[in-house]
């Protein structure tokens, strides 16, 4: 099951209470206050973990509380801190703090892209001071103690964002499914009716000379999905991370719809839910070439994408005609955009040695 989009409460520990102790030992003539000091409470963490690709644990565990740190004892002897929890998420989660008011944004607490990164979200509370703290020469038994402090507690959001190279993008049924199992070894649901697929699928494509880069295939989009129609809004954020997007458009006469149209409505509703996604790096696949009954609905996708500016691949998922050049197009600009990374990095250190 995936699941991509949890709420959590999480609770760090509170410090342990400070110690009112007294000591009479041998040789030691006076003896005095030895209370020893609270331990700290465990705080909680939230750290990217690669070995998980799912919120699924959150969502029937949704409480968290870290151990609280031990009481002081006598003889100056500190309480043992509480041990820190860390909670494990797929990388690429997003962190959210909940404010407690609906009318109000999340907090973005941080976003956790690269595995082993961490954010602390709950601080453990202070142990307390004992009373040997709070000798003094005019006040040489003190019976003063401090409560431990209690530790934070928050309401979260944890939401996931897949990291994929390339997004496959299109309506329902335009084969998105049956491509990502032809070029990976990803096994998605595959079947002739609409909305098959029901959540992200990621796929590794290798090529040659051990090149590689992941896939993502998203649910089909329809008009509105960014308004919440059909089942491509609840993932679109999924594309958000990829680099370069394929629009997959069946161009059988199967569906009754106009490819052009297809490729228009796609575009708009990527527009409409983040503009970024618009200004990616993007291809054009026309799908179910082996299908094709009517020539002129490809040549006016062809068309379109040339005034459109994208490149042009014709392909089929079932056969795998023309999937190596559609692959070779999208690593060229995987690469293109991976230098250009590059280039501006060397152009900032560039930058940050000159003198003042």
């Amino acid at each position: 099951m995936f699941v991509d989009e949890v709420d959590i409460h999480v609770a760090a520990g509170g410090g342990g209470r400070g110690c009112l102790a007294f000591r009479r030992e041998k040789f030691v003539p006076r003896g005095g206050p030895s209370g020893g000091d609270g331990g700290h409470g465990g705080s909680v963490y939230i750290v990217a973990s690669p070995h998980t690709n799912t919120l699924i644990t959150y969502r029937f565990h949704p409480e968290f509380t870290a151990r609280r740190g031990d009481h002081g004892q006598g003889s100056n002897r500190t309480g043992h801190g509480g041990a820190t929890l860390e909670l494990a998420v797929p990388v690429g989660t997003l962190v959210y703090e909940k404010t407690g008011d609906p009318n109000q944004p999340l907090t973005l607490l941080a976003d956790l892209a690269e595995a082993g990164q961490s954010v602390l979200v709950a601080r453990g509370g202070r142990g307390g001071l004992g009373n040997a703290h709070f000798a003094t020469s005019t006040n040489r038994a003190p019976r003063k103690v401090q409560p431990g402090e209690p530790g934070e507690e928050k309401d979260l959001r944890l939401e996931l964002k897949l990291l994929a190279d390339v997004g496959l993008v299109g309506f329902p049924n335009a084969g998105k499914s049956t491509l990502i199992a032809r070029i990976s070894a990803a096994r998605p649901k595959i079947a002739d009716y609409p909305f098959t697929t029901l959540t992200p699928n990621l796929g590794v494509v290798r090529l040659s000379d051990d090149r590689s880069f992941v896939v993502a295939d998203v649910p089909g989009l329809i008009e509105g999905a960014h308004r919440g129609h059909g089942l491509g809004h609840r993932f679109l954020r999924h594309l958000e991370r990829t680099k370069v997007l394929v629009h997959l458009v069946d161009v059988s006469s199967e569906t009754g719809r106009d490819p052009v149209d297809d490729l228009e409505i796609v575009r708009r509703e990527l527009t409409l839910f983040q503009p970024t996604l618009a200004a990616k790096p993007q291809i054009v696949a026309a799908n179910k070439m082996d299908a094709v009954d009517d020539p002129t609905r490809v040549a006016a996708l062809e068309r379109r994408a040339s005034d459109l500016g994208l490149p042009f691949f014709r392909i089929s998922g079932v056969s795998g005609a023309g999937v190596p050049d559609l692959l070779q197009a999208a690593w060229d600009r995987l690469a293109a955009q991976r230098e250009s990374a590059a280039a501006d990095i060397d152009m900032d250190a560039l930058h940050s040695g000159r003198p003042s």
